[in-house]
């Protein structure tokens, strides 16, 4: 009996170090979505099929990979703001034209959106590093530019775009105006844990109480909870509650983190909103919200002395 148990005993541990072991290995596999099932990686949609005025921007992120993305505008002299869009993980950017036609109508803004590396037509394989490479090469593009007000540059990410987001302004303190995240999470780590729950006696995060004894090996931890606390800028978090990937406590809890050191914290939740589609469920009051963040803090004339002691937290019921 006792042989028994020990041969099931071993049997068992070895299946999930095998287990775990794949999951290590293959973790970027894991992480990153470029190519949405039974999908090609090619776009299957583009500006000029909405009718959007825009043009191909080719990049080289500084270790060399070569970028794709689209710069749009919603009129040929509109001069901002301009939205530096990071996408969702799923997919390219063809599939979020949609809502960026609809995002320019209704914020009468420009919009740059990126093909990280592996997604859609850029080059090269999807890593923590790599993509905060190419969100900098955007960003850089932008900034050289003179046809837009480079004052005016806000950062808006979803999902993973968030945790990129949040990085990329952190390190350019003096060259965004503001973030917006919207459904974003506090750490691949954390989300582990959401969707494979037995994960979390092996990997930590910030809601974690197991051992952590894989934390040394995740290659793309993308901590959002952590880079959010360094972010000096105003920022918008837009929260759908019925989101069914991530949990809305994550935006919560990157909120209570932001605005105990940022004072330009504003918050904002949509009942009915789910991971993909909260700016069409928010409907007008989605919009609404957007522009009158943008008309405070990205207007090109802010008074950030006054704003900076002012602290909004507001819910949509």
């Amino acid at each position: 009996m006792v042989s028994y148990v020990s041969a099931l005993f071993y049997g068992v541990g070895g299946i999930l170090v095998a287990g775990m072991a794949l999951l290590v290995a293959f973790q970027e596999k894991l992480v990153y979505v470029p190519v949405l099932p039974g999908l090609t990686k090619s776009y299957t949609m583009n500006p000029s099929r909405l009718r959007l005025i825009y043009e191909d921007v080719w990049l080289r992120s500084s270790d060399g990979v070569k970028l794709h993305g689209w710069f749009i505008k919603l009129f040929p002299d509109c001069r901002g703001p301009t939205i530096l869009f990071l996408q969702e993980n799923a997919g390219n950017i063809g599939h979020r034209l949609e809502m960026i036609r609809i995002m320019l109508q209704r914020l009468h803004c420009n919009a740059f959106m990126l093909s990280y590396r592996g997604y859609g037509a850029s080059d090269g394989y999807p890593t923590q590093p790599g993509i905060t490479k190419d969100a900098q090469a955007a960003l850089d593009h932008l900034l050289q530019r003179t046809d837009i007000d480079v004052t005016r540059i806000v950062v808006f990410g979803r999902s993973l775009g968030g945790a990129v987001g949040t990085v990329l302004t952190k390190n350019n303190p003096d060259k965004v105006a503001a973030l917006i995240l919207e459904n974003t999470f506090t750490s691949i780590l954390d989300m582990a844990g959401v969707l494979l729950p037995f994960l979390k006696w092996f990997i930590g995060g910030s809601g974690s109480k197991g051992p952590k004894v894989l934390n040394f090996v995740v290659r793309s931890p993308w901590s959002t909870i952590d880079a959010i606390g360094q972010v000096k800028q105003p920022i918008l978090f837009l929260s759908g509650l019925q989101d069914e990937m991530v949990p809305p406590a994550h935006m919560q809890m990157l909120y209570a983190k932001a605005a105990t050191h940022n004072k330009n914290c504003t918050f904002m939740e949509f009942p009915t909103g789910m991971h993909m589609d909260t700016w069409l469920a928010g409907g007008d009051h989605y919009w609404r919200t957007v522009q009158v963040f943008l008309e405070k803090h990205a207007s090109g004339n802010n008074d950030d002395s006054s704003a900076a002691h002012e602290d909004h937290h507001s819910k949509a019921r």
